[in-house]
């Protein structure tokens, strides 16, 4: 029998502990709320150290064609903020998000028009998971965003829908690790035409609630030019003018601009303008800068953004600019060996898939085990198959993917 002293040691060493977890959770990956639109309490994705989109560029040189290029998107344009409480035309007002946990099933993808440069499933997307333009997501981009936080892995998908099975169908897909500062290849869109990750450079209500945003904020354009900048992978363009920006191009607001009459939400985002700026990502209005869909925004509020126009902008230096003429190339995974513990079994008896990669470069590279297995470190992971079944591995760096297979057969 515990005796009244012992229970209390037991107490105090509870409360003593708790304050410590809590403390090491937040801003972790693992710290984030589950759920639709949740908080990430402080959590940022990709935080290394050489990430572009958490650098500070209020500092960095202005790009000598700087004022061409912001002519050309519109001296006079006004900004935009893509997102908001309640519904426009019965669609939410920006592009939703969800985080899941580790219990969340992986369910099949079926890809689309851009397969061949889209990540495979399984991926953890819940069946019920807002699709952007919620509750009637209607004829747009129809993005979901997936954060799982027990993993760490982004999973984003273009023109999604929710199939009868509960597998999901989308035009084009990728997955990001979060612990990293993954590039898709060269070349290679994603669930954006730029080929970046959309959710790290939406504007969400928790980080202004919170007092700052620390990440650069996503932009889009009516017209781009046939090239992009990094982190950019990808451009959506046949436009050769040089005054029309590339996929990528970073723009901040001046340093004189004056922000001390607008609301603390409001100076939580263009402060985050100055300091970090926006990047351009997709072809779209002009100046609409994205963000997540909160019951919690000001409308109104909102509004006085728009008062802000292109000629308040400036362009950040370009540095090299990649066309058709100057992609770059190298090598892409080498994949050593893919092999199975064993490759005939009985239904459900778990096999160990073991794997050697050859990356090729000293940036990071992923894989993905498929059907079954997903996003995942490592190099190895367990699975069940209850039928025979075709395993692939999919490594991926910066300059492209291979892909090996072995077959598990099911007595």
């Amino acid at each position: 029998m515990r005796t009244a002293r012992t229970a209390f040691f037991i107490v105090v060493a509870v409360l003593l502990w708790c304050p410590l977890t809590f403390a090491q959770a937040k801003g972790t990956c693992a710290g984030m709320t589950p759920g639709q639109l949740s908080s990430l309490n402080g959590f940022i994705p990709f935080q290394g150290t050489d990430s572009l989109w958490n650098t500070d560029i209020s500092s960095s040189p202005v790009d000598p064609d700087s004022d061409n290029i912001m002519a050309f998107i519109g001296a006079s344009t006004p900004l935009h903020p893509d997102f908001g409480s309640g519904e426009y035309n019965g669609q939410s007002i920006g592009i939703p998000y969800q985080v899941v946990t580790v219990k969340q099933a992986e369910v099949g993808i079926v890809l689309g028009a851009y397969a061949s440069e889209s990540d495979p499933g399984p991926m953890p997307i819940p069946p019920n998971a807002l699709i952007e333009g919620y509750p009637k997501p209607g004829n747009g981009d129809r993005h979901v965003l997936v954060l799982d936080k027990d993993n760490c892995w982004l999973y984003e998908i273009y023109n999604s829908t929710l199939l009868k099975n509960h597998e999901w169908r989308g035009n084009s897909t990728a997955v990001w690790d979060m612990t990293t500062n993954e590039q898709r290849p060269y070349g290679w869109t994603s669930a954006d035409a730029a080929g970046l990750p959309i959710f790290p450079g939406l504007v969400r209500y928790d980080e202004v609630a919170a007092g700052a945003i620390k990440h650069a904020l996503r932009f889009t354009v009516p017209v781009t030019r046939e090239a992009f900048i990094a982190p950019a992978s990808h451009w959506a363009s046949s436009n050769k003018n040089t005054s029309a920006p590339p996929m990528g191009t970073r723009v901040r607001l001046k340093a004189s601009f004056n922000i001390s009459g607008f609301s603390a939400e409001n100076q939580v985002i263009l402060t985050a303008l100055k300091q970090y700026g926006m990047i351009l990502a997709d072809n779209g209005s002009a100046i609409y800068i994205s963000g997540a869909p909160d019951s919690k925004w000001n409308n109104d509020d909102l509004s006085n953004l728009k008062t802000l126009t292109g000629s308040d902008f400036e362009v950040v230096q370009l540095g090299t600019v990649y066309t058709p003429s100057n992609l770059p190339n190298g090598p892409a995974p080498t994949i050593v060996g893919f092999t199975a513990s064993a490759t005939t079994v009985l239904p459900g008896q778990p096999v160990t898939l073991k794997w050697d990669v050859n990356w090729n470069v000293s940036n990071p590279g992923y894989n993905i085990i498929s059907p079954a297995g997903g996003a995942i470190r490592g190099t190895s992971v367990v699975v069940n198959p209850s039928a025979t079944t075709t395993y692939e591995l999919y490594s991926t760096n910066e300059y492209g993917r291979a892909v090996a297979k072995v077959k598990v057969s099911v007595q």
